[in-house]
């Protein structure tokens, strides 16, 4: 398994939100990440998250139950029906999936915060 050079984010619109995922990560023995159901302002911030996700994923060397973004995010690895891993709210988190979303982005890149 190597680390990869270069993972892109691709997305599509579903009648539930946004469904992004990244691809590269398969080409290196890993599996894909993803999020669905994005409200669609949370699109461009998700994209960056899954980004920094993949990054700390290929950097693990191992298939971990969560992930550390930040001193203060951490994020559930969870697989889903095709293969992949989706990302979802620490356990603990005390609140809903869109606001842990948005807890996520403005955590990670505080310039987002309108």
């Amino acid at each position: 398994m190597t680390k990869p050079d270069v993972v892109r984010i691709v997305g599509t619109e579903r009648p539930d939100g946004l469904a992004l995922r990244t691809a590269g990560l398969n080409e290196h023995g890993l599996p894909e990440l993803s999020a669905d159901g994005l409200p669609p302002y949370l699109g461009q911030g998700w994209a960056r998250v899954l980004g920094e996700a993949a990054r700390v994923f290929a950097a693990t060397h191992d298939y971990p139950m969560e992930l550390t973004l930040a001193p203060d995010v951490l994020v559930r690895l969870w697989p889903d029906e095709h293969g992949g891993i989706m990302l979802l709210p620490p356990e603990d988190f005390v609140g809903g999936l869109d606001a842990w979303r948005r807890h996520v982005v403005l955590r990670l890149f505080p310039e987002a915060r309108v």
